[in-house]
């Protein structure tokens, strides 16, 4: 029998830096064991015997057979895991079928015999070959196999009686390697171009042996045998099987271990990213249905959605501040929201604070974050000048994700996918991840307007997905309980000790962009608009502190969303004013930049002498008749769907709470006043980029076809 033991002591053979020596003498001294070893050349070297055991440097060399790490076989673990229920049993009772002819006893030991044991066949004191003649013609087998089993057990116990099949040794059976090679060279090189069939791989995988090697040198496989290796490589690199889009992806993931930051408290890292929603919407002026873009925030740490932007047709640089301004300035909560999903507003949670129901007012939508670190995407609103100069001010880092890796914004991802799975594809006018899940008229059943569809998401945000528990959440102390999102925000507010909270709501202002323009008696005129204000009395006829590039030029923040007003601080107070477009009242709506442009060119048709004033009162005619049919209109009138201006500015302008009902209420079903016990959600740690839908969706053209 093999020993996993050798022993050590004179005449025992080591391999010391890369030489091999010999144990001469062994000696116990006042400052432990030491040994003498002498190498090939007859020089003695004097160590402890603890480095020679326990030291890199030395390898013993052991005598005789015995188990080795870099064996050929599999540990027995390995080996008996992969049998089923059927096979195991199969295995243990020929084990005691070995054990038995061995020993008499089944279980191998006189002291746990069983009633009737030993058998008279197998009494120990008869000879062994009787026994193995009995124990073959007992089992139908022939003696050389009983011998093969015996040999087995006694090397390899119940793990040797597995029987191993070659094809564990060969995955690809007797294809030639160099085939199989050049099958997956082949099929690598289609990774970034249309999916092939496996014939063309197979005709190109021949044809490119040939000429390297020449004809009949490889053989080709049996076609059964070459669709087999294709599959088998189909594992290590898909290309038949999933989207061309999934396989560039598989394609693109790094060769070694994946790095991940790792956020320890609320606030730390903030994931921002748009997605394209699987839901149709229907437009409040043109009552039509569009597509909606949604852009959302997300702390890290607590997997919380800080701020929330629904958007027509495609997302600006401006929704992009207004998500991140909602981390500063969460929107307030719903009437009708339960209280656990409603946010204290100096954002401390219930749990931390004693009767803190005396001290809060209505609540907020989402808890009030400042981020430290923005994870964000390569799409031009995320790295516009815009966001980053905003970011650079507020002292916030900006850390771009890498290109094409949607794994990088992981969480973000896996919300997506949750928020279409639990809401999206129970809400009409559902059209599906992609073309091919589509129904045949989605666009027929949808009823909700862009704001209703944005207050149902952000309640269900609020109500479900902040209250359900995650199985991304995981304390490493405390690795079976599984939190809320909101739960894990207080255990990172109590295990970091503070949280980050705006220092100040004017600082809103400062995501708007800034214009340059000279201040006349008549007021501002921007883009052949004029804003005008009590604001601009003293600076009339002052000379500008600034150094802008207009000579005497004073910076105005501009909302492109909402052009009705400029926005303008005072130098010597510091205050921030409002100033109104000499037309706003034209409008009774936030008015965007691209809408009044539609408008002058409008009007410019149809006046000899047109103003702005005109143009407004004529687009806004226009579209209220229902004659807004072009690309051009649609797209102008869609950003107008807006019941309020893409950033809600404190003081300025009053806040106003959407009152909608749930989402059960929205489904037409009865409210629910018992809370669900709340189900637990995927692990987002890792996005499943099989749901992600491509760049250029078959649906961004669908305006076109009106």
């Amino acid at each position: 029998m093999s020993r996993a033991g050798a022993r050590v002591g004179v005449g025992t053979h080591f391999r010391y830096d890369g030489e091999t020596v010999e144990v001469v003498e062994m000696a116990a001294t006042t400052a432990g064991n030491e040994v003498v070893l002498k190498d090939s050349h007859g020089r003695l070297l004097r160590l402890s015997l603890r480095e020679l055991l326990f030291s890199d440097r030395a390898t013993l060399i052991p005598e005789g057979p015995g188990p080795s790490s870099d064996d050929a076989e599999e540990i027995a673990s390995v080996v008996l895991g992969q049998l089923d229920e059927h096979d195991r049993r199969q295995i243990l009772e020929r084990a005691e079928h070995v054990r038995e002819l061995l020993t008499g006893y089944r279980s191998g030991s006189a002291e746990l015999a069983r009633e009737g044991e030993p058998r008279v066949p197998y009494t120990p004191t008869l000879p062994l070959e009787a026994r193995y003649a009995a124990k073959a013609s007992e089992l139908g087998v022939t003696d050389r196999t009983l011998r093969r089993w015996v040999a087995d057990y006694r090397r390899h116990g119940e793990a040797g009686l597995v029987q191993r099949t070659s094809s564990q040794a060969r995955p690809f059976g007797r294809a030639d390697d160099r085939w199989v090679e050049t099958a997956l060279e082949v099929m690598v090189e289609h990774t970034g171009e249309s999916k092939p069939s496996r014939k063309m791989v197979i005709d190109r995988t021949q044809a490119r042996l040939i000429a390297r090697f020449g004809p009949d040198v490889v053989p080709q496989p049996s076609q059964a045998t070459a669709y087999r290796v294709l599959t088998e490589l189909e594992r290590r690199h898909p290309l038949f099987r999933l989207s061309t889009k999934r396989n560039r992806d598989i394609a693109d993931r790094p060769d070694g271990a994946y790095g991940k930051l790792r956020p320890t408290r609320p606030g730390e890292y903030l994931l921002m990213d748009s997605t394209r929603l699987d839901v149709f919407a229907f437009d409040p002026l043109t009552l039509r249905w569009v597509q909606a873009e949604l852009s959302i925030g997300m702390d890290w740490y607590t997997r919380c959605i800080t701020g929330i932007r629904l958007t027509p047709v495609s997302t600006k640089a401006v929704d992009v501040s207004a998500v991140l301004y909602q981390s500063f300035r969460p929107r307030p909560a719903g009437k009708d929201w339960p209280r656990h999903a409603v946010w204290p507003e100096h954002g401390i949670p219930r749990t931390v604070l004693v009767d803190v129901d005396a001290a809060e007012g209505p609540g907020l939508a989402s808890p009030p974050l400042v981020p430290e670190t923005l994870v964000v995407d390569h799409g031009k609103v995320y790295v516009s000048e815009h966001l980053t100069s905003v970011c650079r001010r507020m002292g916030i880092s900006i850390q771009p994700a890498r290109l094409r890796t949607g794994r990088d914004k992981g969480p973000v991802e896996r919300f997506f996918r949750t928020l279409r799975e639990d809401l999206l594809q129970a809400l009409p006018g559902y059209k599906g991840p992609d073309i091919h899940s589509r129904g045949e008229r989605p666009e027929d059943d949808a009823f909700f307007f862009l704001d209703e569809l944005e207050a149902i998401i952000r309640e269900w945000t609020a109500v479900v997905y902040h209250s359900r528990p995650h199985s991304g959440l995981i304390d490493p102390g405390l690795p079976g309980l599984r939190m809320s999102p909101a739960k894990m925000f207080e255990h990172g507010m109590a295990r970091a000790g503070y949280i980050e909270a705006p220092r100040d709501s004017d600082l809103a202002f400062e995501f708007l962009q800034t214009k340059w323009r000279t201040i006349q008696h008549y007021g501002v005129e921007i883009d052949r608009r004029r804003y005008n204000g009590p604001a601009l009395d003293a600076y009339r006829t002052a000379k500008s502190p600034y150094g802008g590039p207009v000579k005497n030029g004073w910076p105005f923040q501009v909302d492109p969303d909402d052009i009705t007003r400029i926005y303008f601080r005072d130098p010597d107070s510091r205050l921030w004013h409002s100033l109104v477009w000499e037309h706003a009242p034209s409008a009774d709506m936030p008015l965007s930049e691209d809408a009044l442009a539609f408008a002058r060119k409008l009007a410019a048709s149809k006046y000899r002498y047109p103003d702005d004033r005109l143009a407004v009162a004529d687009l806004l005619e226009r579209w209220n008749l229902g004659l807004g049919t072009t690309v051009a209109e649609r797209r102008m009138a869609l950003r107008l769907s807006r019941e309020q201006a893409a950033i809600e500015l404190p003081e300025t302008e009053a806040e106003t709470v959407v009152s909608l009902p749930s989402v059960r209420k929205a489904l037409g079903t009865a409210p629910d006043t018992a809370e669900p016990e709340p189900a637990e959600v995927g692990d987002d740690d890792e996005a499943d980029l099989d749901d992600l839908a491509d760049e250029d969706d078959f649906y961004a053209d669908a305006l076109e076809d009106v």
